[in-house]
């Protein structure tokens, strides 16, 4: 049915100057995934390019024979296959870094401190004492020539680079607030703040304006023009660009709120909201409601007699608005059919209406729209549309990073829009689903099953999540349902459930890819328990790991060496532009060591065991013959010290 035809049926509004939207054709699906909350550690964030071993990663078959094989198995606990790629000054480096970084006074007051020490000792001195410790722990180099041996060297050992330029805008907590302001209220809000009648989760509210409080493992984005956000899309352009250039297995990673102004998710994000309420209303009519959500079917001839008693027109009329392709041919209307309701064929401002329960009327969200917030919808959907292009032009997967609730419902609408029109062959678009949200299984289960439907391949990352305790205070200081997992015991336990049933999915269809973004140890070998049980090969190369540079490399490495494909977030910039970068690294890891002190107890272990095997001064490089990415490799050890 045409939305169109539903808007005039329903609001009596008059629809011109239809323009087509830059998104995917088709009709418009909204799985609705809802926020995030709670802490992640392991989620990697930003504009991001991928290097890695020269192997093919997305498979172009459709469910090849299963082909069962013995367990591989991975030794966390062996240090010396762990570290192999460590000098013992890097081991000392890391000691050091994790040990300070347990330190509650140097992390609270870490930028302070950084700016006290470049007073005292000078710019020359200050970065050397950076690189020496906390900057060469995190951060690769800073450009891209100076980033090339540790790539290279990280490489020879299986682990694949997604590279960030990590350079921050340093705004102070006011600039932050007066921006976001200026960003997320329209025009009309302004001019009439109680005219509309928007929900207060998906409203901007000063006091939590800065959207960096309270979030230490992600990058914030805060929109100052439509030339900024094209300047970010060409930083996004130029990651693909170098991704596909480096390697045949390339990733790159975007996020939304860089490529617009997020009036526009915030607004979509209330709408696909109050859509998917409307069906659960109307489920509840047929008793419903507490089936699984996939399972509640509308039966279509009392769908059409409850919408005729509510006065949205006559029986006969309603049942032409569901007299699509596929639309109600088997009798009944789930979550998947209602969303599709709403489709790419309106002006971007017709797709912002939603059903009054009162009323029975469709209303807009918000009286009018000027001509440049229109203007700039319509770019943030194209600039969209554009990524993802050039990741297919250049053979390169891009991850699209979740945000908070208030804007994830848009975000992952369009991910699936951009999944329904590039992964037909292939997994090229792949969705981040946070598991610390109370929704996840239920959003990661629509979006496998539209996959299904529609024959396109599923791609996704899983986190737990970068925005807990934001999300947690705003929830509870503006009055709304809080979205996260009561605990981390919960989180976990969601965080498995998805990522087996997306297992299941693999090993049934070879139509899912899926990487683990975690630094969760128990997280890891659950995935590899599974993994062989099902005879999933790391050959096969359907499931991926990745953590962040300078942490995690007991984990790193041997899945590396195993022959999994992981891969380490690489930051790189100039010392003093990448201090934000480095200060939420310093409070990631103050909870990080204080919650386990297995990561420093292995670099201990791993040093005793030079010394005492007699090979403290034993350091490790590597020679590459050959060409280009396909080189072969050898690693030849120095001869140690005694």
């Amino acid at each position: 049915m045409s939305y169109a035809k539903l808007v005039s049926a329903l609001a009596r509004a008059n629809s011109t100057n239809v323009n087509k939207m830059l998104v995917s054709p088709g009709r418009y699906r909204s799985t609705v995934a809802s926020a995030k909350s709670q802490e992640e550690r392991s989620q990697l964030e930003g504009c991001a390019v991928v290097e890695a071993e020269p192997v093919e990663l997305i498979s172009h078959t459709e469910a090849p024979p299963k082909a069962r094989r013995s367990h591989v198995k991975v030794d966390f606990d062996n240090t010396q296959e762990a570290y192999k790629s460590k000098g013992n000054i890097e081991l000392l480096r890391s000691l050091l870094v994790f040990r300070l970084c347990a330190i509650d006074v140097l992390v609270e007051k870490n930028k302070e401190l950084m700016e006290l020490t470049k007073k005292l000792f000078g710019q020359r001195i200050f970065e050397k004492m950076m690189k020496m410790t906390f900057y060469g722990q995190f951060v690769a180099g800073e450009d891209h020539n100076a980033i090339k041996p540790l790539i290279r060297k990280n490489r020879a050992f299986g682990v694949g680079a997604v590279l960030d330029y990590s350079v921050e805008e340093d705004l102070t907590q006011e600039e932050a607030e007066k921006k976001e302001m200026d960003s997320c209220v329209s025009e009309a809000e302004r001019e009439s703040p109680d005219a509309d009648q928007r929900e207060k989760k998906y409203k901007a509210h000063r006091q939590f304006g800065d959207r960096r409080g309270g979030v230490i493992s992600a990058r914030t984005y805060f929109y100052a023009d439509e030339a900024k956000c094209d300047t970010q899309m060409e930083t996004f352009l130029n990651c693909i660009k170098a991704s596909g250039g480096a390697s045949a297995d390339g990733f790159s990673a975007i996020k939304m709120t860089a490529l617009g102004r997020p009036q526009f998710l915030l607004q979509f994000s209330e709408v696909l909201v109050k859509w998917r309420r409307f069906f659960n209303f109307l489920a509840a009519q047929q008793g419903k409601s507490e089936m699984m959500l996939l399972e509640q079917k509308l039966e279509l001839d009392e769908l059409k007699e409850s919408l005729a008693k509510m006065g949205l027109g006559a029986k006969d009329d309603i049942g032409n608005w569901f007299s699509g392709e596929k639309l109600g041919l088997s009798g009944a209307i789930d979550l998947l059919d209602w969303n599709s309701l709403i489709n790419n064929t309106t002006k971007i401002s017709n797709l912002l209406m939603v059903p009054n329960l009162k009323t029975g009327q469709l209303e807009p969200l918000l009286k009018t729209f000027t001509a440049e917030e229109e203007s700039q919808m319509k770019r943030m959907l194209q600039r969209v549309d554009i990524l993802a292009n050039h990741a297919v032009e250049h053979g390169v997967r891009l991850m699209v990073d979740a945000e908070q609730t208030y804007f994830q419902p848009a975000i992952s609408r369009l991910t699936l829009e951009m999944q329904r029109k590039f992964n037909r062959e292939k997994p090229i678009i792949f969705n981040t689903y946070q598991c610390y949200l109370k929704e996840a299984y239920d959003n990661v289960t629509m979006d496998i099953e539209l996959s299904r439907r529609e024959g396109w391949y599923f791609g996704a990352k899983l986190v737990r999540g970068a925005y807990m305790y934001q999300e947690r205070d705003r929830a509870k200081e503006i009055g709304y349902e809080d979205p996260i997992n009561p605990d981390y015991e919960a989180t976990n336990r969601m965080y498995h459930k998805c990522l087996e049933y997306v297992l299941e999915e693999i090993d049934n269809s070879r139509k899912a890819n899926v990487m683990v973004a975690s630094h969760n140890e128990d997280t890891v070998k659950f995935t590899l328990e599974k993994m062989n049980e099902m005879g999933l090969s790391p050959t096969e190369n359907k499931v991926y790991f990745g953590q962040l540079l300078g942490m995690c490399d007991q984990i790193s490495f041997p899945l590396g060496q195993a022959g999994f494909p992981v891969y380490k977030y690489v930051p790189y910039g100039p010392v003093n532009e990448v201090i934000p970068y480095l200060s939420r690294r310093a409070q990631e890891n103050r909870g990080f060591m204080k919650g386990s002190q297995r990561e420093r107890s292995l670099l201990w272990r791993e040093l005793k065991r030079r010394l005492l095997s007699g090979q403290a001064a034993c350091t490790g490089r590597e020679i590459f013959t050959g060409n280009g990415l396909f080189a072969k490799r050898s690693r030849i050890f120095s001869s140690c010290v005694e």
